[in-house]
């Protein structure tokens, strides 16, 4: 990914696993966008975390020391996810563990999907469905895209911006 474009960025969980399904991971991944956001890193357009994946529209504007903050957000919330783990003593936390050398556990799939969305109808297009994806077919984890809170659909309807860390597109475009 290259500074000052705007992606649609999916990160999947290992193997698919329903990791995210609780809040307190949902957190982790706000908590981590948030702190890009404030520390000028990135700009988050739009959002939603699903049980085993994530969406955003998001844009990379500076780097994160050595590295692209997409890089650093991965990082840090498998960081935490780990921490989360240990502290409760989960068994799920076997399911994480990797196969790959030098490395004792995992959660995020590697190579993650970044598409540079470059024109006002794709990026819609994208938008629309990140805030659809909550109430599509297998899910169905709300009646409505507004009943869901882990997305920036609500923030789209109402302006409200309950995560403090999003940017209308409208704005950039």
């Amino acid at each position: 990914m290259e500074l000052n474009k705007i992606y649609f960025y999916t990160a999947s969980i290992v193997d698919w696993k329903f990791l995210l399904r609780r809040n307190h991971y949902k957190q982790i991944i706000v908590q981590s966008l948030s702190y890009l956001v404030v520390h000028n890193k990135i700009r988050v357009y739009g959002f939603v975390i699903m049980p085993n994946h994530i969406h955003l529209l998001w844009e990379l504007l500076e780097m994160n020391g050595r590295e692209l903050p997409h890089a650093s957000f991965m990082k840090y919330t498998a960081h935490c996810f780990l921490q989360q783990l240990r502290s409760k003593k989960s068994d799920m936390l076997q399911e994480f563990t990797s196969k790959a050398e030098g490395r004792v556990f995992e959660f995020w799939q590697r190579n993650a999907l970044a598409v540079h969305v470059y024109s006002p109808d794709v990026i819609y297009q994208k938008l629309e469905y990140i805030h659809n994806n909550p109430v599509q077919g297998r899910w169905l984890l709300a009646e409505s895209p507004l009943d869901y809170k882990f997305s920036s659909a609500n923030y789209y309807e109402t302006g409200e911006d309950d995560f403090k860390m999003l940017s209308h597109i409208g704005e950039r475009l």
